[in-house]
Order: structure tokens, then C-alpha cells, then sequence
């Protein structure tokens, strides 16, 4: 039980990895504790408490969904740039359902401006410019593409998809479709 080795990261890794298998919700530094197999007071040591660790996973999957984005968007535009962007966020969840959903909390005002979120909304605008939308329309295009997003996915983590036709990959395809045709057709005010 060398407790050496606990450094900040490995337990935010190993705090997000437990999160992936028994969800965000689930995750306490007790639980982590016996995942490393080290006394509970020694990550007390290292960590304020479990909304500590939890907003350290945030901040991780913050910051792996910007870097996958960055990624996926870099020499795309249009339609190209939207379905890639949308498949980051519907690929991460599936690939990390508690750093998805740990990506969801809402962090306090002074986290959050030091978090890796202001990178997600610039990407968004950056797909949004290859529209030609002017504010305040980008914003509302902004929260529409999120709501979108967040809301297929869960539904689609959540089983809500499982026992219907069409395939939920076509699905997918369409609503992305249905997405760039309203982007390009934006409604007046």
C-alpha cells in the first residue's frame, strides 16, 4: 500500500475510471479508496472531500471532450464540422457514460472560467460561423445544438431507443441532417 504514488492525477484518473463503471453519481472518495486499495484518510490527504474529487473528474472530461473536439473539427466546415463535433460528444458518452455525465455538473462561476467549457463553446461558434448566423441567433444555436446533443444521448444511454425502428445510427444521421438544413435556413426573428 505505497501511498507514494498517489499523485493528483492518478486519482482523478482512477476517480473517472470508477465512474465509467458504477456511474458519477456513485463516486465518493471511500469508494476510491477501496479501489486503490489504500485507508480512506491517506486520499484525505490529497483531497478536500468527494466534491473535490468530483469536480476534478468534471474538469478531466471537460478537457478530453475539448481535445477530442479540437481533434475532430480541425479542416472541417459545415454539415462535415456539425456531424463531427456531434459524434465526439455521442461517442464520448459511450465510451465514458460517468465522464459524461460528470461533464454535466454545473461548476461554481470561478471553476468553471478556469475549465475547459469556454473551449467548448468556441468550437460550437466556430461550426456556427460556417453558417453566417449574427447574435444573438448564435447563442440560441448554441443551446439548441447542446439540447440536442445532451438529450439524444441520454435518451439513447438511457435505453429509451432500444426497442424501435428505425436504427438509432440513422436516426443519428438524420437529426444531424434535419440540424445543418436548420442552421442554413435559420428563422428570422
Amino acid at each position: 500500500m505505497a501511498n507514494a504514488g498517489l499523485t493528483m492525477e492518478r486519482l482523478t484518473r482512477a476517480g473517472a475510471e470508477l465512474a465509467d463503471e458504477v456511474g458519477f453519481d456513485q463516486v465518493t472518495v471511500s469508494e476510491l479508496a477501496r479501489r486503490l486499495d489504500v485507508k480512506v484518510a491517506s486520499l484525505y490527504s490529497r483531497l478536500k472531500s468527494s466534491q473535490d474529487l468530483k469536480t476534478r473528474i468534471v474538469l478531466l472530461a471537460l478537457e478530453e471532450l475539448a481535445d477530442r473536439g479540437a481533434s475532430a473539427l480541425a479542416g472541417r466546415a459545415g454539415k462535415d464540422a456539425l456531424a463531427a463535433f456531434a459524434d465526439v460528444y455521442r461517442d464520448y458518452a459511450r465510451e465514458h457514460p460517468g465522464r459524461y455525465a460528470a461533464a454535466q455538473l454545473r461548476l461554481d462561476p470561478q471553476t468553471a472560467a478556469a475549465s475547459a467549457g469556454g473551449r467548448h463553446a468556441q468550437m460550437t461558434r466556430a461550426i456556427l460561423r460556417g453558417y453566417d448566423l449574427p447574435e444573438p441567433d448564435q447563442t440560441h444555436a448554441v443551446r439548441l445544438l447542446g439540447s440536442v446533443f445532451h438529450g439524444y444521448v441520454s435518451l439513447e444511454m438511457g435505453g429509451g431507443f432500444s426497442h424501435s425502428a428505425p436504427d438509432t445510427e440513422e436516426s443519428w444521421a438524420r437529426i444531424v441532417d434535419a440540424l445543418d438544413a436548420l442552421l442554413r435556413n435559420w428563422p428570422a426573428p
